[in-house]
């Protein structure tokens, strides 16, 4: 399991990171300053850091800077309220291998962090499969016995999110926080509506509701065999 450092004071921001990347399959760690960021990767063991630039202690650049004099190897993220060119500029020519700025949706910050461990990683399947369902990454088309289902892009998002846990709970705040975003209001029942969408194009038995808990996707025996078919 990948583990990924959090280096994050809005406290908001870090819990929302950490729910969404634990629901993917990573191990985060969060805190809060740049000195505890800067300790925390001299013990090592990261495989990918975030990292706030507007931090309280210490200015986010000088951190990259520290961590750069001792690490050369561990991908990192910049997240940044700035959206100006220069500091986009700065961070990468400082040592950084991405950047996202805020506001962001989460499942933009997985694309960025998968990106950046590929090369680390097995393959990644392109297909994703539930009983008779497919889900084609590359193309974005979903089929069902041999027709091509339409959705949208956020019933997308929302279906990759089921059919990479398959008969896995979901509660409603991951669906919410993996697929809209952390400035999205909690108490919204958008994820209702959108489950509710999903349900009357790809069937009702795909997703079964864990009442009091959230959604889950049942588990047939095609998505235990592996689910996917590589790059055919």
């Amino acid at each position: 399991m990948k583990r990924i450092l959090i280096i994050e004071d809005e406290e908001r921001i870090s819990s929302f990171l950490e729910k969404g990347l634990s629901s993917s399959g990573f191990l985060p760690t969060s805190v809060a300053t740049g000195r505890d960021g800067i300790a925390s990767m001299r013990t090592g063991g990261f495989d990918l850091v975030i990292l706030d630039i507007g931090l309280p202690d210490v200015d986010g650049f000088e951190v990259l800077a520290e961590v750069r004099k001792h690490d050369r190897a561990t991908p990192v993220i910049i997240l940044t309220a700035r959206d100006g060119v220069a500091d986009t500029v700065q961070g990468l020519e400082g040592g950084a291998d991405d950047y996202v700025t805020k506001p962001f949706r989460f499942e933009e910050m997985l694309a960025r962090v998968r990106a950046r461990l590929r090369e680390d990683r097995s393959p990644e399947s392109t297909v994703l499969i539930a009983g008779e369902t497919t889900l084609d990454l590359k193309t974005r088309r979903v089929k069902q016995e041999g027709r091509t289902i339409e959705l949208s892009a956020r019933e997308f998002a929302l279906a990759e999110l089921f059919f990479r846990h398959p008969g896995q709970v979901l509660t409603r705040e991951q669906l919410l926080s993996n697929v809209w975003g952390y400035d999205y209001d909690p108490g919204s029942n958008i994820v209702d509506v959108y489950v509710g969408y999903l349900r009357k194009k790809i069937g009702n038995d795909l997703i079964k509701t864990v009442r009091g808990m959230g959604y889950r996707l049942e588990q047939t025996d095609d998505t235990q065999r592996g689910g996917s078919r590589g790059d055919k």
